[in-house]
């Protein structure tokens, strides 16, 4: 796969909860090529790394929304026979998937981490050039708005 698909695998799996960027415990999983359980066990041994800005636990209204996103009746559960998961997901930021390296110390996870890593800032870049588009046009509005008020 090359590394532009990646980056938009990747950012398909990045969802707005509580101010943050995060990722699905699940998605991590998938990308590390680690069962969901597996992770988050390594988490729990290791939770003094993963404060709640780093990692946390959506909230049932939280697990609505994300069942909602990503379009499906049930949060996905690849460890999960049955279908659905008994838990609600873990969701970790940046921070948090940073920190993830240090638990799983793999090979593979250093190299997902890279392109996590690679695709975050990307994504600051992109609502960052938004942001200031947004601006650039507010500005030409307010600019020409006052030759139309003028005009008429």
């Amino acid at each position: 796969m090359e590394k532009n698909q990646i980056h938009i695998e990747i950012s398909q799996k990045i969802f707005f909860i509580r101010g943050h960027k995060v990722m699905l415990d699940s998605d991590l999983a998938l990308l590390y090529e680690v069962k969901t359980k597996n992770l988050n066990k390594a988490v729990r041994r290791n939770i003094i790394r993963f404060p709640e800005d780093f990692m946390f636990q959506v909230t049932e209204k939280e697990g609505e929304f994300l069942r909602f996103q990503i379009g499906t009746s049930k949060i996905r559960a690849t460890d999960d026979e049955r279908g659905g998961r008994r838990y609600r997901p873990l969701v970790f930021t940046e921070q948090g998937v940073a920190m993830l390296s240090s638990v799983l110390k793999s090979e593979k996870a250093a190299l997902v981490n890279i392109e996590i890593m690679r695709t975050f800032v990307r994504l600051r870049q992109l609502l960052l050039s938004n942001k200031e588009l947004s601006e650039r046009l507010d500005e030409l509005e307010k600019k020409y708005d006052s030759q139309f008020k003028a005009v008429f």
